[in-house]
């Protein structure tokens, strides 16, 4: 009896119906440049009365930049994640956390912790909404079906802003402090690589990646730090 074709067929066979299951790791690392820029001064539109909350820092070296990062995949052949139910809380008149990221139909709801009023709302493409004025103890919620990025704002406190960023694919993730990040698991294909910064906005790499092994990305993301004027 000859073998061969059979033994030819069962290749084929192995290889078409566990091509699926190899998959392959992307890893990285994200460095921040900063860029002096002067300082703009904004006076506040608003006063609060018999309140005693923290006041807002003064300057951006106040912030991690690392923290208002994202990464995650785009490609046409990705899975999508299950919905979560996630929260922006409002507290100390500020959201937090600053960044949110969620699979796409996923719940985001808005808790007010202030002992003050406020009123959340977003102008953006991806979702519009305005859940109105509401106090201390309550809170709303969104449904966002659509991908994309949201800003977040309210209406009584201008300085008040956070993002919400809605992914299609199952792969995303927040760099770590030192600016490593890992996508694991990613069936093989080619990608765009997407990291994305609150203030600097999307910096994107073409990527094809085997089955299996694994492949690096890095980013060098520009930031615009505040100058004092003298």
């Amino acid at each position: 009896m000859n073998w061969r074709p059979i033994i030819f067929v069962w290749f084929l066979f192995a290889n078409t119906h566990t091509g699926n299951a190899l998959a392959g790791d992307i890893n990285g690392h994200i460095l921040i440049t900063k860029t002096l820029t002067k300082k703009r001064v904004t006076l506040p539109s608003y006063q609060l009365r018999d309140v005693s909350l923290p006041l807002q820092p003064k300057d951006s070296s106040s912030f991690d930049e690392l923290s208002r990062l994202a990464v995650y995949l785009e490609g046409p052949a990705l899975d999508s994640a299950a919905p979560v139910n996630s929260k922006l809380i409002q507290q100390n008149i500020r959201f937090g956390p600053e960044i949110l990221i969620v699979p796409i139909g996923s719940t985001v709801s808005f808790p007010n912790s202030d002992p003050i009023f406020h009123n959340v709302f977003s102008l953006s493409r991806s979702k519009q909404f305005d859940l109105g004025y509401y106090p201390a103890g309550q809170s709303r919620t969104v449904k966002f079906d659509k991908a994309g990025f949201v800003q977040v704002y309210c209406h009584l406190h201008p300085h008040m802003s956070a993002a919400i960023l809605v992914v299609q694919s199952a792969w995303y993730t927040r760099p770590g402090k030192d600016g490593s990040f890992s996508l694991p698991g990613i069936p093989a294909g080619t990608f765009h690589v997407v990291a994305w910064h609150k203030s600097a906005g999307f910096f994107k790499r073409r990527v094809e990646l085997r089955a299996t092994g694994s492949i690096t990305v890095d980013f060098t993301i520009p930031i615009r730090d505040m100058a004092q004027d003298e």
